[in-house]
């Protein structure tokens, strides 16, 4: 048996999917593309394979990415931008009963690690900013106004110890960068206010030091055996049915062979009784 194609686990096994990108930022305009993201989960007897299945798949539609379940939670416990705020989208397309325990873990993952990645995040992108400027005289708007975000999101994270993805009220001056209306000095400064910001709000943030590992692990681990025992009950019960139908063959053959009556027995012919002599 062929394992299935990575698309068909993301049809059949999704158990989380969302939209990302401007629209869940609030930042989209006409011209905004729709992102969509999402969570399968692969079944377990995948893995007792010698070809695993994928940590993550592209597709099938269009601007669409998704993570098998244990990719994703280790990704979201190193506190991957991306990942928690896929965790936290405000435009849920599809969510399971496994897809509402993961969601239940939201804050099992956050934790002022955040400030770290969210910063080193940050800091490459700023420095394909600055190598733009360099280049071109000008940065990506688009990109800058992107780490503006970034960095307000990581701000507000370790100030309430919740993150929120949409900008809210800081729409139109984000969308204004956007547009390249904000000279490039001034971003600038903006950008280093908003770093300055999350350094100081780390030092006294209400978010634990290290995420809950254990209670992410426990998830990962109880889904896995649940789609394990699915598999055996599933092979049990069509092991039952070939048992029966077995017995049931064979009870009907000594039925036929010990029938006191074999020569009206064997008169028996496609339905009709042969009369005897």
């Amino acid at each position: 048996m062929q394992p299935p194609h990575p698309h068909t686990l993301v049809r059949d096994h999704t158990i989380y999917a969302c939209v990302m990108g401007s629209r869940a930022f609030g930042l989209a305009t006409d011209d905004s593309d729709t992102d969509r993201r999402g969570v399968f989960l692969a079944p377990t007897e995948l893995f007792w394979r010698f070809e695993k299945p994928p940590t993550h798949v592209e597709g099938p539609a269009e601007e669409q990415f998704g993570w098998e379940l244990e990719r994703f939670c280790h990704l979201a416990l190193r506190a991957n931008p991306n990942i928690l705020e896929c965790l936290h989208s405000p435009l849920v397309e599809h969510v399971d009963a496994t897809g509402r325990e993961l969601l239940a873990l939201r804050g099992a993952f956050l934790s002022r690690q955040a400030h770290e990645t969210f910063a080193r995040y940050a800091l490459g992108q700023r420095k394909k900013l600055d190598a733009d400027v360099r280049t071109h005289g000008a940065p990506r708007w688009k990109h800058a106004m992107h780490l503006l975000r970034l960095l307000m999101s990581c701000r507000d994270l370790l100030r309430t110890g919740t993150l929120i993805v949409d900008v809210g009220d800081q729409r139109e001056p984000l969308l204004a960068v956007k547009r390249g209306e904000v000279p490039w000095t001034q971003v600038e400064s903006w950008m280093a206010r908003l770093a300055t910001e999350a350094e100081e709000a780390a030092h006294r943030s209400p978010l634990p030091p290290e995420p809950d590992r254990a209670r992410v692990e426990d998830f990962v681990v109880r889904t896995r055996r649940a789609s394990a025992l699915q598999t055996v009950s599933a092979l049990q019960t069509a092991s039952d049915l070939q048992t029966v139908s077995a017995h049931q063959a064979a009870s009907g053959l000594q039925a036929v062979q010990t029938d006191p009556d074999d020569e009206v027995v064997q008169g028996i012919v496609r339905g009709r009784v042969l009369r005897q002599h």
